[in-house]
C-alpha cells in the first residue's frame, strides 16, 4: 500500500505545531486587495489583513486556489510515490474543492481523494486531524473518505461575531442591519449547518452573555463529543479563547483541546473578536 499524505487548504486555520504534528499539507487561499493578491497565511497574516481594512474602508475579495496551485502542492508527493488525500473548505462556500478535483480527475483513480468537508475554520481542520491519525494506524484512502463522509454531519461549528461591520461591509448584513445590531450590542451566534452559515441566534447585551451561550450550546452534547475533537478558534480574541479552553478541559475532562487562530480568509469575513467552538459528536 502507498503512503499517504493529507492536505488541507488554509481556511483549516490548524496551528503550525498541528501540521508539523501530522505532516499536514496547507494550500493556500487568495485575498485580494485591489491588484495585489496575497496568499492566506503566507503573504498575508490577519494582522496586516486588519490594518489594510482600517485604512482603506474596504474588505478584501477572497478567491480559490486554481487547478495550477493544487497541482503544485500534489505533483511532488504523487511523484513520491504517495496517495493524495484532501479535505477543503465546504464547496457551499467556494469552489476550491471543484478546483481540487479538477486535478485528481487527471491522475489514476484513487491517487487524489478530495473531502468536501462542509465546513471551515476547524471545522475543517478537525477532519484533517483524523484523516492523518487513521493513515498513521494504516487506514486507506477509501477508508478515510468512508468515515469522513459518514461523520462531516456530526460536526458542531458554532462562533460567536462581535460586530456587524465585517459582515456589512462583504455585503452580508444592510447598513441598517449593521446600525442597529452594533448599537443595541447585538451579537450573532453563526452556525455551520449543511456547509452554508447560518445566524443561530442574536445575543443582546454583554459579550459575557454571549460567550458563556457558547459554551452552554457545546456542554449540552458534553456525553456525545469525541475526546480529542474539540478545537477553540479565534481571530484576536485569545484571552476568551483562552477562557473557553478551560472552561471546556474542566467540564468535559479533557486535557487535549487546542486553541487555534483563524486565517486571513475566515477573518475577512468575520472580524476581529470572533471566537468559535468547534467539536465531533460521536
Amino acid at each position: 500500500m502507498r503512503k499517504i499524505k493529507i492536505f488541507t487548504d488554509s481556511t483549516s486555520d490548524l496551528t503550525p505545531k498541528l501540521l508539523e504534528r501530522y505532516q499536514i499539507g496547507v494550500v493556500p487561499l487568495y485575498v485580494v486587495f485591489g491588484e495585489a493578491s496575497y496568499r492566506d497565511g503566507v503573504d498575508m497574516v490577519p494582522g496586516t489583513l486588519y490594518r489594510l481594512v482600517d485604512e482603506t474602508g474596504g474588505l478584501p475579495k477572497t478567491s480559490a486556489p486554481s487547478p495550477g496551485d493544487f497541482l503544485a502542492h500534489f505533483e511532488s508527493f504523487l511523484n513520491d510515490g504517495y496517495d493524495i488525500v484532501y479535505i477543503g473548505l465546504s464547496s457551499e462556500l467556494s469552489s476550491t474543492i471543484q478546483n481540487a478535483k479538477i486535478v485528481a480527475s487527471q491522475f489514476e483513480e484513487g491517487r487524489v481523494t478530495v473531502i468536501d468537508s462542509l465546513n471551515l475554520c476547524t471545522g475543517i481542520g478537525l477532519q484533517a486531524v483524523q484523516a492523518a491519525r487513521m493513515a498513521e494506524e494504516g487506514k486507506t484512502p477509501h477508508e478515510i473518505e468512508d468515515f469522513l463522509l459518514r461523520k462531516r454531519g456530526d460536526i458542531e461549528s458554532e462562533f460567536i461575531i462581535d460586530t456587524l461591520d465585517y459582515l456589512h461591509k462583504g455585503g452580508r448584513c444592510s447598513s441598517v442591519q449593521a446600525f442597529i445590531g452594533n448599537m443595541l450590542k447585538i451579537r450573532p451566534v453563526v452556525k455551520v449547518v449543511n456547509g452554508k452559515m447560518i445566524v443561530a441566534a442574536k445575543i443582546r447585551g454583554k459579550r459575557e452573555k454571549a460567550l458563556n451561550q457558547l459554551l452552554d450550546n457545546a456542554l449540552e452534547n458534553v456525553d456525545k463529543i469525541i475526546p480529542g475533537s474539540i478545537y477553540v478558534a479565534h481571530s484576536f480574541s485569545l484571552e476568551e479563547a483562552q477562557y473557553l479552553r478551560d472552561e471546556l478541559t474542566r467540564r468535559t475532562g479533557d486535557p487535549d483541546i487546542s486553541i487555534t487562530e483563524a486565517g486571513c480568509v475566515i477573518s475577512s469575513h468575520c472580524g476581529p473578536q470572533t471566537v468559535g467552538v468547534f467539536y465531533m459528536k460521536a
